[in-house]
C-alpha cells in the first residue's frame, strides 16, 4: 500500500470516528469542550509518563482519558454554579490544567523525548512510517488505532442510540424512563477523550478539532434528523479528507492544514447556500 493511500485511509477513519461523536457534541452545545479536552489530556499523559517512564505505555491513554473526564467535570461544576458562563469555564479549566502540564514538562522532562510537540501535535504525513506488526504484516499504527476507535464509537452509538437520543433531547423523559442520562453523558465524554488522544497523536490537535466540530456543524445546517446528521457528518469528513490530501499534494503544503481548510470551505459553502435559499424564499414571499 502506498504512503498516499495510507494517509488518506487514516484520515478517513479518524474523520468518521470524530464526526460521529461531534454530532452529539454540537447538539448538546459542547463543541468547544473538544478543544479543552485536546489540551488538558496532556496533563494526564505527563502524569502517566512519570509513573511508567514509557511513551508507548497504554497507561498514557488511561491517564489522558481520566483527565478529559476531569475537565468535563470541572467545567460543569463551574457552569452549574451560575457564577461563570460555560465558555468562560472552559477557558479557565483549559488554561489551568494545560499550564500545569507545560510546567511539568519543562521542569522534569528536559532530557527526555517528551515535549509539547511530541505529545500534542501529530503529523499525518509521517503516519505511514509508524508501523505495527500484525500476523507477520507491517501495518501503519494509525490505521490500526483509527480503525479500532471507529469501531468502538460505532458500536457505542449503534447499541445505545435510543438512550443517547432521548438523553440529549429530553433529559426529564430520560430520567422518568430510568435511562440515567448522566451515565450516558460521561460515557460519551469518555469516548471523546479517548478519541481525542488517539486522533491528535496521529493527525494533530488542530485537525482533530476540525474533524470533531466542522462536519457535525455543517451537517446540522443541512438536516435536523439525528441519523441523517450522522451520515452527512461522516460523508463530509470523508470528502474533506480525500480532497484535502490531493490539494495538499498539488500545492505542496501541509496535509493536515489542507484538510482543515477544506472542512471550513464546505462549511461556508453550505452556510451561504442556506442563507441564499432563505433570501430567495423571502423575496418570493414579498412578490406574492
Amino acid at each position: 500500500m502506498s504512503a498516499g493511500l495510507t494517509i488518506q485511509l487514516i484520515a478517513i477513519l479518524i474523520s468518521v470516528a470524530c464526526a460521529l461523536l461531534g454530532v452529539f457534541l454540537v447538539l448538546r452545545s459542547m463543541s468547544m469542550l473538544t478543544d479543552a479536552i485536546s489540551h488538558t489530556v496532556l496533563l494526564g499523559i505527563v502524569l502517566s509518563f512519570f509513573i511508567t517512564h514509557k511513551l508507548d505505555s497504554p497507561l498514557l491513554i488511561v491517564g489522558a482519558t481520566l483527565t478529559g473526564l476531569l475537565t468535563v467535570y470541572f467545567v460543569e461544576v463551574l457552569s452549574d454554579s451560575k457564577l461563570v458562563k460555560e465558555d468562560a469555564a472552559i477557558g479557565i479549566v483549559l488554561s489551568i490544567l494545560f499550564s500545569i502540564a507545560v510546567i511539568l514538562i519543562s521542569k522534569y522532562t528536559a532530557n527526555i523525548h517528551l515535549d509539547i510537540d511530541a505529545v500534542l501535535l501529530g503529523e499525518i504525513a509521517f503516519a505511514p512510517f509508524h508501523t505495527t506488526e500484525i500476523f507477520g504484516f507491517k501495518i501503519a499504527t494509525g490505521l490500526v488505532n483509527g480503525f479500532a476507535i471507529l469501531v468502538v464509537n460505532l458500536l457505542f452509538i449503534t447499541i445505545f442510540f435510543k438512550e443517547i437520543k432521548i438523553s440529549i433531547f429530553d433529559k426529564a423523559l430520560a430520567l422518568t424512563l430510568g435511562l440515567l442520562p448522566e451515565v450516558f453523558h460521561y460515557l460519551l465524554m469518555t469516548l471523546v477523550s479517548v478519541t481525542s488522544v488517539v486522533s491528535f497523536d496521529i493527525v494533530g490537535a488542530t485537525l482533530m478539532i476540525s474533524f470533531m466540530v466542522g462536519p457535525a456543524t455543517t451537517a446540522y445546517m443541512i438536516s435536523k434528523n439525528l441519523k441523517t446528521m450522522l451520515v452527512y457528518s461522516s460523508l463530509i469528513g470523508v470528502i474533506s479528507s480525500i480532497i484535502g490530501y490531493h490539494l495538499a499534494v498539488f500545492l505542496d503544503v501541509s496535509i493536515s492544514g489542507s484538510i482543515a481548510v477544506v472542512i471550513g470551505v464546505i462549511f461556508f459553502i453550505v452556510l451561504f447556500g442556506k442563507r441564499f435559499k432563505k433570501y430567495v424564499k423571502i423575496e418570493e414571499a414579498q412578490n406574492l
